[in-house]
């Protein structure tokens, strides 16, 4: 199977350098533009405590619409020099991309059959044919990194658990099963599950790989244009808390 060389996903632009000043909420930001002060919405509902500080650099969309109460969107925060999209809608598109364009090696042979496939009471990001074979793929985002390990999530999320527990049932009924965690951002070697801050969700991603549940996590290459698939991670289940036997 030949791969493609790397492809750069375009951004939709453009995107405005502005300071972070405060975030009274998960998704409303106050950054400031050439010296006026202004709301963002936040489209990632995460903690990102250690990317959302004052005086921080960022990157705002305009948005246009009736409804909206904000004309901005927060989508990318500088941590030093490295460039992390904050934007969880980000991810399905580039992974599409990537199957498209079969950037992904473990994918390469699958093909999308439907987004946004609904069966019993979850929805998952796709179904992917390969012959006689369907596979259900989970996307998430991933911007937490500490000491160059992207860890997820950086806040409970019950709806992750859900998934990843569906994906094992899944599994039972012959559906290959697919998470692939994306690292919106370039600084990480390894992955781990946030034992400490979901240990529910870590321990049902660790106990859903030994029943084959495949784990695949890559980096990302992010500039204010576009997107490129980097490396995959390794991939670190073990706890001292919790160990599959």
């Amino acid at each position: 199977m030949t791969i493609l060389k790397p492809l750069s996903m375009r951004i939709p632009g453009p995107l405005i350098p502005a300071e972070f000043i405060l975030r009274p909420n998960r998704f409303l930001a106050k950054v400031r533009i050439d010296g006026k002060m202004v709301w963002a919405h936040v489209p990632d509902p995460g903690r990102l405590k250690e990317l959302l500080i004052p005086g921080a650099r960022v990157l705002v969309q305009a948005k246009n619409g009736e409804k909206r109460k904000t004309k901005f969107a927060l989508v990318m925060v500088y941590k030093g020099e490295e460039l992390v999209s904050i934007n969880t809608l980000l991810p399905n598109r580039f992974v599409r991309f990537c199957l498209d364009n079969r950037q992904i090696p473990e994918l390469a042979n699958w093909t999308v059959i439907k987004p946004e496939f609904l069966v019993g009471h979850s929805r998952f990001d796709f179904l992917l044919g390969k012959g006689r074979q369907q596979m259900l793929l989970e996307v998430k985002s991933v911007t937490l990194v500490e000491d160059r390990i992207a860890k997820f999530p950086d806040a409970v999320t019950a709806r992750g658990l859900r998934h990843i527990q569906h994906l094992s049932e899944m599994r039972q009924t012959g559906y290959a099963t697919t998470v692939l965690f994306i690292v919106q951002r370039s600084d990480a070697d390894r992955f781990q599950p946030h034992w400490s801050r979901d240990p529910a969700f870590a321990q049902a991603l660790a106990l859903a790989q030994t029943e084959g549940l495949q784990i695949l996590v890559y980096s990302a290459q992010i500039t204010p244009e576009c997107m490129t698939l980097q490396n995959r991670l390794v991939v670190d289940l073990n706890s001292e808390e919790w160990l599959p036997v």
